[in-house]
């Protein structure tokens, strides 16, 4: 598949750009340490994220000459930080507009599972470098924003920064709309994160107004505005006035109102024998539809590709599966 620009995507930067380079798409979040425990005894350590995660499966679904990748983050100076990135830099992402900040550490969970496979997390990200990534007076990313084309970031990724930190945010990503930037907005919604629900309910429609492109979980987004029924969130997210919107409701068609249309489309996911582990569905989603879109495919395409990657990955354990299970879908001529 050559990669085109899709209508007024990248129409801006387009001029200045030739079509021989790759796309620029970077992710902006937080990626965590993860210790698996029970108890004291023998533990894993992993890491993982929702944007980081989604930056992952790009770089899979997607070859290097399309699309180029980048992950922004903070990372600190200490030993865990520097194998983070080495382990960032395995994977093929772009780490340019990584912050390196003196005295701030990775954010880090635990997880504990009980005997009937019900998980606990535990959190420390108080001292999170990633949290205090806007703190420098200009950072590596606004430095650098005339260059990208894809700017891609979470409910998340909001919720871990302070007030004066989010309307960093904010600037940079209007900027970023100005330049000619695709700006997608995934709601990923996480409760202990935010001091009360109506400063996330404020934040989220800032979001939702700054965004070309946003991937709406739905019970997500039924929790973060205190919908009565899925139903009645359904009707809230169709009413959002963004240029082009999908709706993803877990087993249930996933929704599409492409750029310039004011029609929905129904996508089926598809079904799977067993369902191992839906950590990172969405995520995997994501990546699989922006792999698509941003390379010109129709919405229907790209949201059909995105439902057979997650439907593979929640096959697996954890977050990022196996690159080599899904070669077959990535090769596949039908997305």
């Amino acid at each position: 598949m050559s990669c085109v620009t899709a209508p007024q995507l990248l129409h801006n930067a387009s001029k200045a750009k030739s079509i021989l380079k790759p796309l620029q798409f970077v992710a902006i979040g937080e990626c965590m340490l993860e210790v698996q425990a029970n108890g004291f005894g023998p533990s894993v350590l992993s890491y993982g994220g929702d944007t980081f995660n989604t930056a992952v499966y790009l770089r899979r679904c997607s070859s290097p000459d399309k699309i180029e990748v980048s992950y922004t983050s903070g990372l600190g100076t200490d030993h865990l930080s520097q194998i983070l990135r080495n382990e960032w830099e395995k994977l093929g992402l772009n780490l340019n507009t990584v912050e390196y900040i003196e005295g701030r550490l990775p954010g880090m969970y635990l997880i504990e599972t009980d005997s009937n496979g019900e998980r606990t997390f535990h959190f420390w990200r108080e001292n999170s470098a990633a949290r205090a990534y806007f703190q420098a007076s200009v950072t590596a990313l606004e430095k650098n924003l005339n260059r990208f084309d894809c700017l891609y970031f979470s409910g998340i990724s909001l919720a871990i920064l302070d007030a004066a930190s989010r309307t960093r945010m904010f600037a940079l990503l209007k900027q970023a709309q100005l330049n000619g930037c695709r700006v997608v907005f995934d709601n990923n919604f996480r409760p202990k994160l935010w001091p009360d629900r109506k400063l996330a309910q404020e934040i989220y429609l800032q979001a939702f107004a700054t965004c070309h492109t946003a991937l709406i979980t739905l019970d997500d987004h039924q929790a973060v505005f205190e919908s009565n029924s899925l139903e009645e969130a359904l009707v809230h997210a169709k009413s959002l006035t963004i240029p082009e919107l999908v709706i993803k409701r877990g087993a249930e068609h996933t929704l599409v109102r492409p750029e310039k249309t004011k029609e929905w489309l129904s996508i089926p996911t598809l079904s799977v024998q067993q369902v191992i582990d839906t950590t990172a569905a969405g995520d995997a989603f994501a990546a699989a539809y922006l792999s698509r879109r941003l390379c010109g495919a129709s919405a229907q395409r790209a949201a059909e590709f995105g439902n057979a990657v997650a439907s593979r990955v929640i096959q697996y354990r954890g977050a990022l599966i196996p690159e080599d299970a899904l070669q077959d879908l990535i090769s596949s001529p039908v997305y």
